[in-house]
């Protein structure tokens, strides 16, 4: 930096040749006297030394020289004056650069230091250069300290000491000294300054770690000044870093900037937001200091998926990692282009998370959702052997054995993690994953453990919002966050996407808010609570059809869904990805809390139920299901039942229905009220010895009627000529077609007013 070139400043005074009458014997002020005229002083055209110079007589205690021309001076701009003198006679007197500090309402600043450091001459004809540096700032070098008020000086030199010496003076020069005190003055160290050539070719490694090393240690900041330069391996930067210049660096190389780890550092050094963003997720997997890396509300724009562990190099990991605050935006183009292959396989029941056997298997895509006769949702290819000829997949794919022909499509995601075989700990907060309709959002690895998406925005995905093609959804949360379909104008039944899927155990989805999917979460595993949310998956069909927002596929799944506002969707239980569907000793649908929700629909068919029972082979029954403390609504059209079986695989054992208790739920716009234990109240006109209670349309799912827990006469019962009778009956449960009805039994023809409880299961 030079202000006499950029800000044009005048900075030298004029030659002894130019006039003696320019320069002042006194301060320099204007009505101070001049040189011109003076006995002491004449010019000398031509000194062995100097050239033309000016030739001065000592006649005072301190003979004063200075220009009459004002030389400005500005905060951060330092001058170096300089004269060269020599004795030719007399007394040898001492010589310092001086000057007058001038404010701008033209007084003298008087606290300003006005004198530099002084010379004595000690010989005659010996050229002597006396200098001094002035400038606002008290920073070592600097003889004259001003301070701010100061803006311009009159400057030249002191004689001091003896009177009567003769010197001649060359003319005096005044110079923008300013770079000397730059790198201080910003606090940087250049890479230029340790030998970075910055021509993208040559390898600058070196230079960057001899300036890194220099400038952690003085505190200050490094700067990569323009240019581009190439580091051939991994750079590690430990001061503060600042880029004018591009970093050219091998893809498998990594940047650490370990005080200033952050989107625009990493945009400004690689150049782009998406260059800079893939740079600085590689590097978040090595630094022991830095766990987060904060997007800074940034926008990255990105054209393909990032494949997150091809960028860090890695295949495991398992410490906490965070990715926040900022989005990740799809552009349109090829790269999100979704990878369709069909082909022949074999599935056997006996290995049902195989498929042998597989033709063209080197062209079947790693996390594939796998398609077919006989296969469940959300399937995907976990692992493949070309040599072998096999493909390993997330979930069994249902009961259905044999050759025949798959789909595998692979769909592209933002965040692609499925390259780890381990990932655990790694989270994502307040970032919007913007797909626009081109990309889907989220992949995660094939195994590891609480991955975490909280506060975050999925936009318009094409296909999947999160996607768990293996095990890494284990121990999942997602928290706060919104789910925004790419299909909201279409009817439900024309969807195609889903918005998350889980094979593992464990998951937390809680106070989401989640708008118009086919699904929103299809959930094998157990142990998973889905509390607080807010799902609703209509459309603006009058007497529209609905599908399930939330899917469970497994019997006994050990799961919770409380609080939750579930409109226009509803829960359906099955198990579709069971090999041998059909029960076989083992633990039957149960362990389901569904509790303290919102149940609503607008415009549905009649037909429509909030739960739906779908079992996918024969034999399975209820253990363990509580349906309770909802709130159940329908608008601008009556919902027959809450409930349904879906009977088109497999019916229910229902004389094994137990521990089923569906009750203090609340209907409003219900055509039938649907609970177990229920109450009715049953009249007999006519006087019988077998009263039939038909209570059928309160029990869920079609089920028998198994137990009565509960009778209580209301008023007498009496006989046909009106005597009242003091007798009990007993009961006969699972009476009449389907076991539905309960036989109350007296000694004699009685008839009467009775509150019948009976429910559908054996309650232990």
């Amino acid at each position: 930096m030079n202000m006499a070139i950029t800000d044009g400043l005048v900075l030298m005074p004029p030659a002894f040749a130019a006039g003696l009458a320019l320069w002042s014997r006194g301060d320099g002020v204007p009505g101070s006297g001049s040189y011109a005229g003076q006995p002491n002083a004449a010019l000398v055209a031509a000194d062995a030394d100097f050239g033309g110079c000016l030739e001065l007589q000592k006649t005072e205690a301190t003979q004063k020289l200075r220009c009459f021309q004002q030389i400005p001076l500005q905060p951060g701009l330092y001058l170096r004056v300089t004269a060269r003198v020599k004795a030719v006679a007399g007394a040898l007197p001492a010589v310092r650069i001086a000057g007058w500090a001038g404010r701008s309402d033209g007084t003298n600043l008087a606290s300003a230091v006005q004198v530099g450091p002084s010379v004595a001459l000690t010989s005659y004809g010996e050229v002597v250069t006396v200098t001094a540096i002035v400038g606002a700032g008290n920073r070592q070098g600097v003889d004259m300290v001003w301070g701010g008020a100061a803006v311009y000086g009159h400057f030249g030199l002191d004689l001091t000491g003896a009177n009567g010496g003769i010197v001649r003076i060359d003319d005096i020069s005044i110079e923008d000294a300013t770079p000397v005190f730059q790198r201080k003055l910003l606090a940087l160290v250049d890479v230029r300054d340790h030998g970075a050539v910055g021509d993208g070719a040559t390898d600058d490694t070196a230079a960057f770690l001899a300036a890194d090393a220099e400038a952690a240690a003085t505190g200050r900041e490094l700067l990569v000044s323009a240019g581009t330069y190439r580091v051939e391996g991994h750079l590690t930067l430990n001061a503060r870093v600042r880029f004018e210049g591009r970093l050219s660096m091998p893809a498998e190389s990594r940047l650490a900037c370990t005080r200033n780890f952050d989107l625009d550092s990493y945009a400004a050094a690689f150049g782009s937001e998406a260059a800079g963003f893939a740079k600085a997720l590689q590097a978040l997997f090595y630094f022991s200091d830095h766990v987060a890396l904060d997007l800074g509300g940034r926008r990255v724009d990105l054209a393909g998926p990032v494949d997150v562990a091809a960028l860090a190099g890695l295949t495991s990991f398992a410490q906490r990692r965070l990715l926040t605050n900022g989005q990740l935006n799809a552009v349109p183009g090829g790269g999100w282009a979704t990878e369709t292959v069909s082909t022949y396989a074999t599935y056997s029941t006996s290995a049902p998370t195989r498929l042998t056997g597989v033709m063209n298997v080197a062209g079947v895509p790693v996390g594939a959702l796998v398609s077919g006769a006989g296969v469940g949702r959300e399937v995907y290819v976990l692992s493949k052997n070309v040599g072998a000829g096999t493909i390993e997949l997330s979930l069994p794919l249902g009961g259905l054995a044999g050759r025949r022909s798959f789909g595998f499509t692979r769909y592209k995601y933002m965040l692609d993690f499925s390259g780890f075989s381990s990932l655990s700990k790694f989270e994502i907060t307040d970032v919007e994953l913007q797909c626009n309709g081109e990309a889907s959002a989220i992949l995660l690895p094939m195994a590891g453990s609480t991955f975490r998406l909280a506060d975050a925005v999925i936009n318009k995905p094409k296909d999947r919002g999160v996607t768990s093609a293996g095990s890494g959804c284990q121990g999942l949360f997602i928290d706060q966050c919104q789910f925004l379909s790419n299909e909201q104008p279409a009817r439900a039944q024309d969807r195609s996407s889903v918005g998350l899927n889980v094979n593992s155990n464990d998951v937390k989805i809680r106070d989401n808010r989640v708008v118009r999917f086919a699904h929103f979460a299809i959930l094998n595993g157990t142990g998973h609570m889905l509390i607080g949310n807010h799902i609703f998956q209509g459309d603006d069909e009058t007497a529209g059809l609905r599908r399930a927002g939330i899917v469970f596929t497994q019997t006994n799944t050990k799961s919770l869904v409380t609080g939750n506002y579930i409109d226009n969707c509803f829960i359906e239980w099955s198990n579709e990805h069971d090999p041998a569907p059909g029960y076989a000793s083992e633990y039957s649908f149960g362990g389901l809390t569904v509790s303290d929700n919102i149940f609503t629909t607008t415009d549905v068919a009649g037909s429509f139920c909030w739960f739906v029972l779908a079992p996918k082979g024969a034999g399975h029954f209820l253990n363990g299901l509580s349906l309770t403390g909802n709130a159940f609504r329908a608008v601008n059209g009556d919902v027959e039942r809450i409930d349904r079986l879906d009977s088109s695989v497999a019916t229910m054992d229902f004389t094994r229905f137990r521990n089923v208790t569906i009750g203090n739920n609340t209907f409003n716009g219900v055509g039938q009220i649907t609970a177990s234990p229920v109450t009715v109240e049953h009249v007999q006109n006519t006087a019988a010895a077998t009263w039939s209670v038909d209570a059928s349309a309160f029990l869920p799912f079609g089920a028998r009627a198994r137990n009565v827990s509960a009778l209580v006469a209301e008023g007498a019962i009496t006989t046909v000529a009106g005597a009242v009778q003091f007798v009990t009956p007993y009961v006969q449960v699972e009476q009449g077609s389907g076991g539905r009805l309960v036989n109350l039994r007296w000694p004699q023809e009685v008839k009467g007013r009775m509150q019948v409880t009976l429910r559908c299961d054996n309650p232990v």
